[in-house]
């Protein structure tokens, strides 16, 4: 994407032309950046002190950044080298806090962006979290458990000295799973000789996880949707649900659709995406990519009512509620002209940053209901810092209380957001909203805090 710097407002364009002039080939976080600067602009008229304190300076520049090489060896034998990352971008409303992703397409423009959009969603939260956000390019999908662990623990032996239950405290992403989790934290109970409960969440139920973690961000994605609707009065019933994806947000937001009475109809990899119109069948689904680890064509091969379509994005089927749940930049604005063109009245998005900002102003002037990453799949932290608490109380919560815990979470991050959008003369404009509600938190705290 490229951004003209004199297309931002006054107050943050010199802002913006240092953060380009600094990370001239980051992409990813360049759209970030810009994204939450062309939204404040009100909050900096109306809280001058941020400026006069360059608040904006000092966030747009990560507080840490920490690349290193992870050596391991495959199970033939050969020596592999991957890059591993953690931006700890901002620590002012508490500990670090954000996944780590293991993807071939992981890169410091992808980590930062990342780290920066997690500043404010988890602040949009209210729950002491700062941001951060890091990975490898290694890619997990093909490898045994044994090579996994090996690269697992080779990596925590460079990163664990930059974590701890109140320093940092990651979780997974794209990439790291259950298996993933368990080898990493296994090695920095062993490197430490301490056991952080706290200090990696995202971890099995049975030694110290908290439930619907796993369910978090696809539920919460879905818990936003329904309050956007609420707003015009109208429900999830009876709607027909479009969902990019197929992995943990995409399968979740699939069965959750389905509980508040939505007809989920599509699904996605990288192959192609499968319609079905009697509605997806989340427990086929569920085996299809994590027992069978397959394309998600076999879901068509084994569903009469299914047809899969390859090399395409799901966004030409007409649905009501359209929920990107892959990865950033994947609905662009032919897509959103699709949606539009087919009736769709809201998308929350499950991923992070999955809509282009063409995407986003087309779906804004169709008066589409828009949720924002940074908002709609804020379920997922939430629900991480509720197993931090967990942990730090040695106690456990039952899955109906977490999830009605979850419920209130989102209900408040969708009232923040929106309460803001009205406050600085954009009713309804949750990306607005969003940012400038998070940018508020962070930056009264900053401020306060003095110059560190």
């Amino acid at each position: 994407m490229t951004v003209t710097p004199s297309a931002l407002p006054g107050t943050v364009r010199d802002v913006y032309s240092t953060v380009e002039k600094r990370n001239p080939h980051e992409p990813e976080f360049l759209q970030a950046v810009h994204e939450v600067l062309e939204s404040i602009a009100p909050v900096l008229d109306r809280y001058p002190q941020f400026v006069d304190g360059g608040i904006l300076e000092r966030l747009v520049e990560p507080e840490r950044q920490i690349l290193f090489r992870v050596p391991w060896v495959d199970d033939a034998g050969r020596l592999q080298v991957n890059r591993g990352y953690r931006v700890q971008f901002s620590s002012v409303l508490g500990p670090y806090k954000g996944g780590l992703r293991f993807h071939p397409s992981v890169n410091l423009s992808i980590i930062k962006f990342l780290g920066f959009e997690q500043i404010f969603k988890n602040a949009l939260t209210g729950q002491g979290i700062g941001g951060a956000k890091g990975g490898s390019d290694f890619d997990p999908h093909g490898r045994s458990d044994a090579e996994a662990m090996r690269f697992c623990q080779s990596f925590m032996n460079e990163l664990y000295r930059h974590l701890g239950e109140h320093t940092d405290v990651p979780a997974g992403d794209i990439g790291v799973g259950a298996r993933e989790i368990g080898y990493l934290f296994g090695q920095y109970r062993k490197i430490t000789n301490r056991h952080e409960s706290g200090m990696f969440t995202g971890k099995g139920v049975q030694w110290g996880g908290a439930e619907v973690r796993t369910e978090a961000t696809g539920y919460g994605a879905v818990f936003f949707a329904q309050q956007m609707l609420a707003v015009h009065s109208t429900s999830l019933d009876g709607l027909r649900v479009g969902v990019s994806g197929s992995g943990n947000v995409a399968i979740y937001a699939i069965e959750k659709a389905w509980q508040l009475g939505a007809t989920p109809v599509t699904a996605s990899d990288s192959s192609g995406y499968v319609v079905d119109h009697d509605g997806i069948d989340v427990d086929l689904l569920r085996h299809v990519k994590e027992v069978q680890r397959a394309r998600i064509r076999e879901y068509a091969a084994q569903r009469p009512s299914a047809r899969f379509v390859e090399g395409r994005r799901p966004w030409d089927v007409p649905v009501d509620i359209a929920i990107p749940a892959a990865t950033q930049n994947e609905l662009d604005l032919d897509d959103a002209h699709a949606l539009i063109a087919n009736g769709v009245r809201a998308v929350s998005e499950g991923a992070n940053m999955p809509s282009t900002p063409g995407a986003v102003a087309a779906f804004q002037r169709a008066g589409v209901l828009f949720g924002p990453g940074k908002a709609a799949n804020a379920g997922g932290v939430a629900t991480s810092a509720l197993e931090m608490s967990q942990n730090a109380a040695r106690q456990k919560w039952s899955f109906d209380d977490s999830e009605r815990r979850l419920r209130s979470i989102m209900a408040n991050v969708h009232d923040a957001a929106f309460d803001a959008a009205e406050r600085y003369g954009h009713p309804g404009d949750y990306v607005i909203g969003a940012n400038s509600a998070g940018f508020e938190r962070v930056a009264h705290a900053m401020l306060a805090q003095g110059v560190i």
